[in-house]
């Protein structure tokens, strides 16, 4: 099972390193004024969700549900977990929005409004790691 909880985290790390890095993209998105540049972060944009993200979240979500089942986890910050895990999940689709948006150049934010969409993961990341090292 330490395999298991291994894989879990590296693919953890692979799902928040999409999250962070995406509504990055997003800011200088809504910056760039050229054709040359929009289309440049549309592939970019859908290279990361699609190659490196959702099979970072789709794995990590599996092994962490394998996790659960086999140790049998439970209480109060198990709860506030997976309520953090499920607005990651909200966050991420919120990201596939945003990323059709702006490939139908539909977008209607600034690159202020993406700056703190970004920080989002950050604060869950806190509260997952908190919750899951401390357990209080």
């Amino acid at each position: 099972m330490l395999w298991i909880k291994a894989f879990h985290i590296i693919f953890m790390v692979t799902w928040f390193a999409g999250l962070f890095y995406l509504p990055r993209l997003f800011v200088y998105h809504a910056m760039a004024k050229d054709k040359i540049s929009h289309e440049r972060f549309i592939i970019m944009e859908r290279k990361l969700f699609y190659g490196i993200m959702t099979p970072g979240a789709l794995i990590t979500l599996i092994l962490g549900m394998w996790l659960w089942i086999e140790y049998g986890f439970n209480g109060t910050w198990l709860n506030l977990k997976l309520l953090c895990v499920l607005l990651l999940i909200f966050y991420h689709f919120a990201c596939l929005k945003y990323l059709i948006d702006f490939k139908l150049n539909k977008n209607k934010h600034t690159h202020i409004f993406y700056r703190w969409f970004n920080e989002i993961p950050v604060i869950l990341l806190f509260a997952i790691v908190i919750l899951v090292v401390v357990k209080p």
